[in-house]
């Protein structure tokens, strides 16, 4: 869900030499040549239209070249919203998803300290957000992704040590 923490997690593994790429930063990307203002609402009817003309796993489609680029080894994907974009990725590489889980109020004061121009700025609209973002699925993978982890009540580095240290774990599975 948003404000969970997922790009803390992406920004310490890119330090530790992973391939990170933002589903959302495609979002932002087409905003920004179309001349829209990035606000929340913004984005997500755009992410929404996107999904209409493009299909379910159009943004994952998106973010191919960047995949392509990264080579062989792990690639760390931001911003999953479905298992339409879950089983595109699935045909360009082995895939796992870890969910990332925080309360409404933690995700919110995490979002609120970020500053970004579509976080939220009142509960209500991280609300909205969030019943937009269930309408395209992602609350099925988030039930179905391979480990879980919970950021209430964790520092940004207990945050990454734990991701990495289940990321490390299914690369070490991976490589028996």
């Amino acid at each position: 869900m948003p404000g969970v923490g997922k790009s803390t997690i992406a920004a310490g593994l890119a330090v530790m030499g992973y391939v990170t790429i933002n589903m959302g930063d495609m979002v932002r990307k087409e905003a920004a040549r179309r001349g829209i203002e990035p606000t929340g609402g913004n984005l997500g009817r755009l992410m929404l239209e996107l999904r209409e003309k493009g299909g379910p796993g159009a943004i994952a489609e998106l973010i191919r070249p960047q995949i392509d680029a990264a080579g062989p080894g792990t690639a760390v994907i931001d911003g999953i919203r479905s298992n339409d974009e879950i089983e595109f990725l699935k045909g360009v590489g082995r895939v796992r998803i870890l969910s990332i889980h925080a309360s409404a109020g933690r995700r919110f004061g995490l979002l609120q300290g970020r500053g970004r121009p579509d976080d939220p700025r009142e509960m209500r609209q991280l609300e909205e957000r969030d019943a937009r973002e269930l309408g395209v699925g992602i609350g099925t993978s988030i039930a179905l992704a391979d480990e879980s982890l919970s950021n209430n009540g964790l520092t940004a580095e207990q945050l990454v040590d734990r991701a990495v240290s289940i990321i490390q774990g299914w690369e070490e599975e991976d490589a028996a």
